[in-house]
């Protein structure tokens, strides 16, 4: 087992990439011309500082500044973890489709944020006292997300720009593996504090960068959290300003720390209500979630858990034995989630169009199944 890895370690680890570095695999379905689509929306907010809703914890008149000298690395896309997750999806597009004509901008975009300065600057912010839960569980979690796609991509600027934010990195790595032995029990929501959501990004995270002691304490709080749950109320979904699921996040988490036989064990007894199918494939157990109002910024929200939602129905059929009859069920459920949540990236609205974008490329590029 490794111990904690310092920035140090990091900044050299960044440079270790392997076959892993192979451009991601998109659906079928999803070209260089349907990416950049998504990679519009990130680029035309990343950098964009205004409208603005900072999470900020003020101790004197010192700490009032603008969104851009808080966070000089992350400051648009209207939130701190919405930037975060937008410069990921400009990295993931530009990874996954390097000639096409978007990728250059995505490139100068995120050479722009992720140097050293902005990054130190970063750092100091999230150390400053009084910022323990900054951002934790999910900004920080999509952070790992962002160094890990830079660590997997196999190329000069990424390695250059792993190297920057590797402090940041370790910084939020750290705050994890000080905080998973501390909490008590999991967060159950379908927002930004759940915790199964993000115990699979950092896990995911920890098996890119070779951080064995963070995987395992991932792996044993999350036994101990979830491993004897049973029955889980998927019929009490969604909240009304839900993005994530509780009972399919939790599963699409398990999924990656138990083997097959075991995981189908697991799920039977979690989520009983999934149908066996007779292979014809029947999405009515988990009917599609509606949003009437995407302009409300809460509302909207349901939009990103219809593209949560498909993702994670896929992580659990991709968990299960090939011939485990619930994966057509499964599969279906997640195809009619799929088209209704990319139906809604449109961007029409910013309330949406800042963060949507990462979800469905999260989604099409199958990250976190690859």
């Amino acid at each position: 087992m490794s111990t904690r890895i310092a920035p140090a370690a990091l900044l050299a680890t960044a440079l270790a990439f392997t076959a892993a570095a192979q451009a991601p695999a998109a659906s079928a379905d999803f070209d260089a011309a349907s990416a950049a689509r998504f990679a519009e929306l990130a680029l035309s907010c990343v950098h964009q500082e205004y409208p603005n809703k900072i999470s900020h914890t003020m101790r004197s008149d010192d700490d009032v500044a603008p969104p851009r000298e808080l966070f000089p690395a992350f400051y648009g896309c209207y939130d701190w973890h919405s930037s975060v997750h937008g410069h990921w999806l400009l990295a993931r597009l530009a990874r996954s489709y390097p000639e096409a004509p978007f990728a250059a901008r995505a490139r100068a975009a995120l050479a722009e944020s992720l140097t050293a300065e902005h990054v130190a600057g970063e750092v100091a912010y999230l150390e400053a006292e009084g910022r323990v839960s900054f951002e934790r569980p999910y900004g920080l979690a999509w952070l790992l997300q962002l160094a890990a796609e830079l660590r997997q991509w196999d190329d000069p600027d990424p390695r250059r720009w792993a190297q920057a934010l590797a402090p940041l990195e370790a910084a939020a790595a750290d705050r994890f593996r000080d905080w998973l032995p501390k909490l008590d029990y999991p967060i159950r929501i379908g927002e930004h504090a759940q915790t199964a959501f993000a115990f699979g990004l950092v896990h995911d995270w920890a098996e890119t960068a070779g951080d064995d002691e963070l995987a395992v304490l991932v792996d044993r709080r999350s036994r101990h959290y979830y491993l004897a749950d049973r029955d889980c109320p998927l019929a009490y979904e969604p909240g009304g300003q839900d993005f994530l699921s509780p009972c399919l996040a939790e599963a699409d988490l398990m999924r990656r720390l138990l083997d097959p036989p075991r995981f189908a064990a697991w799920l039977g007894a979690f989520l009983p209500g999934i149908p066996f199918d007779d292979g014809a494939g029947d999405a009515d157990w988990l009917p599609v979630a509606v949003v009437s109002d995407p302009s409300d910024p809460k509302l909207a929200h349901v939009d990103g858990l219809n593209l949560a939602r498909a993702w994670m129905l896929d992580g659990v059929a991709a968990g299960l034995p090939a011939d485990d009859p619930r994966r057509a069920a499964l599969t279906a459920a997640s195809s009619a989630h799929r088209d209704a949540g990319l139906a809604a990236v449109t961007g029409e609205h910013y309330e949406g169009g800042h963060w949507l974008g990462s979800f469905a490329v999260y989604l099409v590029t199958h990250r976190g199944i690859e």
